[in-house]
């Protein structure tokens, strides 16, 4: 295995220069420090805990993401992880992201840097920098609704999008629903890829014809509303599913602006079961995601691939919660 010698050699600095970047000492300049993580991680050099009571770090990295408020998406992601990895011993840094911090250094540099020895991840788009260091990066991840194929050491942890796709598509149907649209933004991500393939999976499991008139992506939730909400609604959808509950939300707004009743004139159901979600005019029916035990999820298997079990994903089954956003299929005249 390669040693600090050898860092220093390819570098042509002391031994104890190396040892002060890849302890975080302050009097190395951060130039330095970052060209010698680099090297390290270039060379294949894994730091290993001197003591034995040194302690064990992860860290969750969280992008684009609502971890603080109890209401929001993340809070309960994050405390689920700490729930199981701190009983074990395990240190957990919380660690705001951002493109620009992924361009000052790479995945692996990052936690070299900072001691951390897996990472769980949240919210990153597959625009990011990191998103492509983790293909072959040789620190464990477990990626929150992100996918990365090629590499054993980084597993994905979600709700099935096509168990809850062919609950919704099978909910509509028995109340009458065969002109369902679809609704989706967040193109940039896997998980909405993921869900427009399930929709488009669900359709065809269930013998329905998938009217592309009735479908719209964009990037942007405004979009979405302003452009192809009004396209649906003229062209008698009956039902939306949308990508997620916010997206669901705005439609909610939206139809009742326009003059349309929900559920009599069209039925809504969302994806995520997020905390405003019962308290939406009317209540919105959804496919529902318990943060809590995705957290749980995302250490069990950040521990499994640090004890060199290569998972590749855990899936939670999903749960369609029935409000009142759905009902009986409006009949057209002919």
């Amino acid at each position: 295995m390669p040693t600090i010698n050898d860092i220093a050699a390819k570098l042509g600095v002391s031994k104890s220069t190396v040892s002060k970047a890849l302890n975080n000492a302050e009097d190395i300049s951060q130039s330095l420090r970052k060209k010698i993580l680099e090297t390290a991680v270039e060379i294949g050099y894994e730091k290993k805990r001197i003591r034995k009571n040194a302690p064990k770090k992860l860290c969750i990295l969280v992008e684009n993401m609502d971890y603080k408020n109890p209401s929001g998406f993340g809070h309960d992601l994050v405390i689920g992880f700490e729930q199981m990895a701190v009983p074990a011993g395990w240190e957990v840094d919380l660690v705001v992201m951002s493109p620009e911090k992924q361009s000052q250094t790479s995945y692996d540099a990052f936690m070299l840097g900072h001691q951390y020895e897996g990472a769980f991840i949240l919210g990153f788009s597959l625009l990011d920098p990191w998103m492509q260091d983790l293909k072959t990066a040789r620190t464990p991840a477990v990626l929150y609704d992100n996918y990365i194929l090629e590499n054993p050491l980084v597993a994905y942890v979600g709700v099935n999008s096509d168990e809850g796709f062919h609950m919704s598509v099978s909910y509509l149907k028995k109340l009458g629903h065969r002109r369902i649209g679809y609704l989706g933004c967040n193109m940039d991500s896997q998980i909405s890829r993921e869900r427009y393939q399930a929709y488009l999976r669900a359709m065809e499991l269930h013998k329905l014809d998938v009217n592309m008139d009735l479908v719209g992506r964009s990037p942007f939730i405004s979009k979405c509303i302003q452009e192809y909400l009004p396209l649906l609604l003229k062209r008698q959808a009956t039902a939306i599913l949308c990508e997620h509950d916010q997206l669901a939300n705005a439609v909610l707004i939206h139809c009742a602006e326009l003059g349309f009743r929900i559920p009599e004139d069209i039925s809504v159901i969302g994806f995520d079961d997020a905390a405003f979600s019962a308290y939406a005019s009317p209540p919105l029916t959804t496919i529902r995601q318990n943060q809590n035990a995705l957290g749980r999820c995302g250490y069990y298997a950040l521990a499994s691939l640090l004890n060199n079990t290569f998972i590749s994903s855990l899936l939670l089954r999903a749960e369609l919660i029935e409000r009142d956003s759905t009902g009986p299929a409006r009949r057209f005249p002919s």
